[in-house]
């Protein structure tokens, strides 16, 4: 009986280890600063690397980012942190969506047809 009890306090510290190193290597590895350039590039007003602060370049990167996030939610349906944060982050894009729609509907529409995005 011993031994199983040590057996189950091993395996319990075992995936605990596992919880937190996992997270810090996806973390690290999720979006390459590569990665954000393309995203600006190919999706931005300017259409260049530097053009970071753009209505569109912003719902781009957020886009990929809910994106990034729904899929770790499939994954792990109990994780409310992070469906919390990806909340916020579907917020924040709706209110750049809006925000285009008051400045230049004609940009509204190129990002919401650019990105798959429902209205």
């Amino acid at each position: 009986m011993r031994y199983l009890l040590d057996y189950r306090v091993l395996i319990t510290i075992f995936a605990v280890r596992i919880i937190i190193i996992k997270p810090k290597f996806l973390l690290a590895m999720y979006l390459a600063k590569e990665k954000k350039e393309e995203i600006f590039e190919n999706h931005g007003r300017l259409k260049s690397k530097a053009d970071t602060g753009s209505a569109e370049s912003q719902i781009a990167l957020f886009t990929h980012r809910i994106n990034h996030l729904t899929e770790h939610l499939k994954r792990n349906k109990k994780d409310h942190s992070t469906r919390l944060g990806l909340l916020k982050l579907v917020g924040k894009r709706r209110s750049l969506l809006d925000y285009l729609t008051k400045t230049d509907i004609t940009r509204y529409r190129a990002i919401i047809a650019e990105l798959g995005i429902r209205k």
